[in-house]
């Protein structure tokens, strides 16, 4: 009976019910099963999230992505990432790593960097006779740096549960990102070869083109430093910093690119709202599931388990990449991580294991999950708005996937690649 509201969620999401309502449902049997705990404390549960100070900052966050693509920094960050890398062998799908890994720290979501890449760069792929496939699994796998380039709305969930500094998880995702970045580039270039896909530039961009695309997007490009660099120097929180980045992109899109109409806000507005109620959601259901977890000690009982496999911390974290990849392939990742933060956490710390470079591992590893088959977020999300068929993105997909594992393997192993930062200036 412990397991009992673990087996009906997952019996849910094998059925098609929605994640929250998933989380939920499977929440709310433990407190009728139990019969000795009010119900009424799971209704607190589902809405003590919503008081919280921190959260605003995924709305923020979220709101600025949104804005961005209706004020024109976007076309000029692609415009940009064209002169640097156009020239390179495949040099649109090279522009579409360059553009998540510069965008990814402005969107702050992996699906939302999946989806406008999709709409924008995707299309213009095909056109020059890229693969399908090859379009949307590189599309999805470079969306994944954005979950951990500050400041990915990942690391801020990850950072309020596990009581982790969003400063130093800011911090700890540039180097990771940066190598993820590397490593797909590299990986495209091998497979350009072998597929004879052209540079989308005849020739590399002259000093004064590229000059000229990072005056364009100089602004749109101020906006992850203002805010590391705020949250570093104490001048604002994470979630302050969230509200400057939407009144800093408000005043771009306004007064600078004068591209943004106040007609618009509405639209903006309405994508925004609608994006954050998706997560919000997630996490109101999961606080509630996450009071079950804890009433019947799940996470003390998964701890003395891992315990007796092995006391070895490199084998602990195998075995737990391994799990959260398989997991993750099934559960959307934002569910997965809310869920998983308070349970693995404690296990890393008993192990000796820094939060802040676990919060880069689970989040890494959970977003790879992500466009992995048979239930990806990002594969879907990809697949579904460039019409690819989900066997065209697995053929051509797996080298990207192979790059994206290899670097979480770097990242889990060398664990100065994402406390260099942090340890240097926090």
């Amino acid at each position: 009976m412990i397991f009992l509201p673990i087996i009906i969620f997952f019996i849910l999401l094998c059925i098609r019910v929605p994640v929250a309502f998933s989380i939920a449902i499977g929440a709310l049997s433990f407190f009728i099963i139990d019969g000795g705990i009010p119900t009424y404390i799971f209704v607190q549960r589902l809405i003590s999230p919503t008081l919280s100070f921190p959260l605003l900052a995924v709305p923020f966050f979220i709101m600025t992505g949104v804005i961005m693509n209706h004020s024109g920094i976007t076309r000029r960050i692609m415009n940009l990432a064209d002169v640097l890398v156009g020239h390179l062998v495949g040099g649109f799908a090279q522009i579409n790593i360059l553009m998540s890994t510069l965008m990814g720290g402005m969107s702050a979501s992996a699906n939302a960097d999946a989806a406008m890449q999709s709409k924008i760069v995707v299309p213009e792929m095909t056109k020059r006779n890229y693969g399908a496939g090859f379009s949307a699994s590189i599309t999805a796998c470079s969306a994944i740096i954005a979950a951990i380039i500050p400041p990915g709305i990942a690391l801020v969930l990850y950072g309020f549960i596990s009581g982790t500094s969003i400063g130093k998880l800011f911090l700890a995702g540039i180097l990771p990102g940066i190598l993820l970045s590397v490593l797909l580039m590299m990986t495209v270039r091998f497979m350009s070869f072998k597929y004879n896909y052209a540079p989308s530039r005849i020739k590399r961009a002259t000093s004064k083109e590229i000059i000229k695309a990072s005056y364009e997007a100089f602004f749109g490009l101020l906006i992850p430093i203002i805010i590391v660099g705020g949250i570093r120097f104490g001048v604002f929180t994470p979630t302050e910093a969230g509200a400057i980045a939407v009144a800093y992109s408000l005043f771009i899109g306004f007064f600078v690119h004068k591209e943004l109409k106040i007609k618009s806000l509405p639209i903006v507005i309405n994508e925004s709202v609608i994006a954050t109620s998706v997560i919000l959601l997630i996490i109101c259901a999961a606080s509630s599931f996450g009071y079950y977890l804890t009433w019947e000690r799940i996470p003390v009982i998964l701890a003395e388990f891992m315990t007796e496999i092995s006391n070895n911390p490199i084998v602990l974290l195998l075995i737990i990449n391994i799990f959260l990849l398989i997991l993750g392939m099934f559960v959307e990742g934002t569910a997965a991580l809310i869920l998983l933060t308070p349970i693995l956490v404690p296990i890393a710390k008993s192990f000796g294991i820094d939060p802040v470079h676990f919060g880069i591992i689970l989040i890494l590893n959970l977003s790879i999950a992500g466009a992995t088959p048979p239930v990806g977020t990002l594969m879907f999300t990809t697949c579904s708005i460039s019409n690819v068929k989900i066997e065209d993105y697995i053929k051509e997909g797996y080298p990207f996937i192979i790059a994206t594992i290899l670097a979480l393997l770097l990242i889990t192993y060398f664990p100065l690649i994402s406390m260099l930062l942090p340890n240097l200036l926090m």
